[in-house]
C-alpha cells in the first residue's frame, strides 16, 4: 500500500501556513522561533515525501532533511541564546520592544553624551540647579 503523494503535500502546506501566521501575528519572540520551526517541519516533510515518491536510490531528500533539522537545531540553540539575553537586558522578550534596540530601554533620549546634568530642568519649566538652593534654604528655616 502506497501513500499518495497529496497527503502529506497537504498537511505540509497546512504545516507551513500555521508557521507562517505565527510569525506574522505572534509578538512573544519564542512563539515565533516555534513558529519557525513548524515551518522547516513542513519543509522536511515535504523533501521526505517527494523523496519516497521519486524513489531516490540516494535518498537526497531525507540527506537534506537530516541537514535541516541540524541547522534548525543550531538555529533554536542561537536564537534562544538571543531571546534570553533580550530578556535579561529589557525583562520582556516582546518582538515589538526589540525594534529599539540602538536606542536604548527608556527611548532615544536614554543616550548620556546629549544629556547633561546641567540641563535639567523641573516641573514648573524653571532650572532644577537653580531652585535647589532656594529649596534648601526653606527646608532649614
Amino acid at each position: 500500500m502506497h501513500l499518495h503523494l497529496a497527503y502529506p503535500t497537504v498537511l505540509a502546506a497546512l504545516l507551513f501556513c500555521v508557521g507562517l501566521y505565527g510569525v506574522l501575528a505572534r509578538r512573544n519572540a519564542i512563539l515565533v522561533l516555534m513558529s519557525v520551526e513548524l515551518m522547516l517541519n513542513a519543509v522536511n516533510l515535504n523533501l521526505v515525501a517527494f523523496d519516497v515518491w521519486l524513489r531516490d536510490s540516494l535518498h537526497a531528500g531525507q540527506a537534506l532533511t537530516l541537514f535541516t533539522i541540524a541547522i534548525a537545531a543550531a538555529e533554536i540553540g542561537i536564537g534562544l541564546a538571543i531571546v534570553l539575553a533580550v530578556y535579561r537586558n529589557r525583562g520582556s522578550s516582546a518582538v515589538d520592544d526589540l525594534r529599539d534596540t540602538a536606542e536604548g530601554p527608556d527611548g532615544p533620549d536614554d543616550d548620556d553624551e546629549t544629556v547633561d546634568a546641567d540641563d535639567t530642568v523641573g516641573p514648573d519649566g524653571t532650572d532644577e540647579q537653580q531652585a535647589a538652593p532656594a529649596q534648601k534654604a526653606e527646608a532649614t528655616a
